[in-house]
């Protein structure tokens, strides 16, 4: 599968390995593409699995509806049910990061019947972030979120000094040189696809019911923090577990950034194929 047609749009998609194996379908995360994903994709690859990447609605060309209700999570949620229908499989196991972590949990919470397992990287469950900003510093570590919703300026910030200020926010937070000037000149560069990214977050505020619709996960599943991560706290990875009713795992990378997919791929691909093998143990 090359591409994804839903709704009059169409989101390119990287599709490998046998179409006859079991399949895990990677969701990416701001400001990534399904490209964040190549380095955990090669071990589950050749572990004999399926894996499925698609650029999500608004980082694709011909997938950014300009409305932001176009964004919100039911339809996010939509487009992964349409990619396990269009792959031809009853059920996939889901792993997302950021953004695509969100969307995992809510497809887990929405739609188990899709689902072997879920791993869930960086992103917590919707309820423990709620939580946690009652009872931490969570508010202020993601003052990117009420920054975004803001008109025009993240834009022009975003673009300002050739994308310069981009670079230096990304790698503050721990991405690498290289891929920090390669998302920001993405973004910079490729007409509508910053609009799109930052339509996900001006979408918030119409689901503004979302902790008491993210309700618990039954299915198996594993979430991965890392300390160094500026965006999420402790207390938040930690509140995490309350909202999972299946199998449970929770996984701590040490000394590594939010940018785990990037920064320890290997890492990452063992604890998916962990997961994946605590419910399909011939594999």
């Amino acid at each position: 599968m090359e591409a994804l047609s839903r709704s009059g749009m169409r989101f390119t998609v990287l599709d490998e390995g046998p179409v006859d194996a079991e399949t895990v379908v990677l969701l990416h995360g701001f400001p990534q593409s399904a490209q964040s994903w190549i380095g955990v994709s090669r071990p589950l690859l050749a572990a004999g699995y399926r894996v499925i990447a698609p650029d999500q609605r608004g980082y694709t060309r011909h997938a950014r509806p300009r409305s932001r209700r176009a964004y919100r999570l039911n339809e996010l949620v939509e487009d992964v049910v349409a990619l396990v229908d269009a792959a031809g499989v009853d059920r996939v196991h889901l792993v997302g990061h950021d953004w695509g972590g969100g969307v995992a949990w809510m497809v887990a919470a929405t739609r188990p019947d899709r689902l072997h397992t879920l791993t869930v990287v960086s992103s917590p469950h919707p309820r423990a972030v709620v939580g946690a900003m009652l009872t931490s510093r969570q508010l202020l570590q993601a003052w990117h979120v009420g920054f975004f919703q803001l008109p025009w300026l993240p834009e022009a910030a975003i673009r300002s000094r050739g994308g310069r200020f981009a670079v230096a926010l990304l790698k503050h937070s721990g991405l690498g040189d290289d891929l920090a000037r390669a998302y920001a000149d993405r973004l910079s560069n490729d007409p509508g696809c910053l609009a799109g990214a930052l339509r996900w977050y001006r979408a918030m505020p119409l689901d503004i019911s979302i902790g008491g619709r993210a309700g618990a996960i039954t299915v198996p599943t594993t979430y991965v923090w890392s300390t160094d991560d500026a965006a999420i706290g402790r207390r938040a990875a930690q509140l995490t577990s309350r909202w999972v009713t299946g199998p449970f795992d929770f996984k701590v990378l040490e000394g590594v950034s939010h940018w785990i997919p990037e920064q320890v791929p290997d890492k990452l691909a063992a604890y998916i194929l962990e997961r994946i093998r605590s419910v399909s143990p011939a594999n």
